[in-house]
C-alpha cells in the first residue's frame, strides 16, 4: 500500500506527480526527482510493484482524492 500522504507532502511533490499523471514525464524522471527524499522508497515500490501505466492511474486516483 502506497502512503500517498507522504508522497504528495508538499507544493515540490505534487508537481512531480502531476507531470508524471498526465504523461509530462516518464518512470525515471519520477523516481529520479523522488530519490534521496524521504517518500523515494514509496515511488520506488509504486513503479516497481504496478509498472508506469497504472502508476499513471493511481497517481491521478490520488490526486483527484485529494483536491489537487
Amino acid at each position: 500500500m502506497i502512503d500517498w500522504t507522504n508522497v504528495l507532502s508538499n507544493r515540490t511533490k505534487v508537481s512531480k506527480v502531476k507531470k508524471f499523471a498526465a504523461g509530462e514525464t516518464t518512470g525515471q524522471e519520477l523516481y529520479s526527482g523522488f530519490a534521496n527524499t524521504d517518500s523515494g522508497g514509496e515511488v520506488r515500490t509504486l513503479l516497481r510493484t504496478h509498472g508506469v501505466t497504472y502508476s499513471r492511474r493511481l497517481a491521478r486516483k490520488a490526486l483527484k482524492r485529494r483536491g489537487y
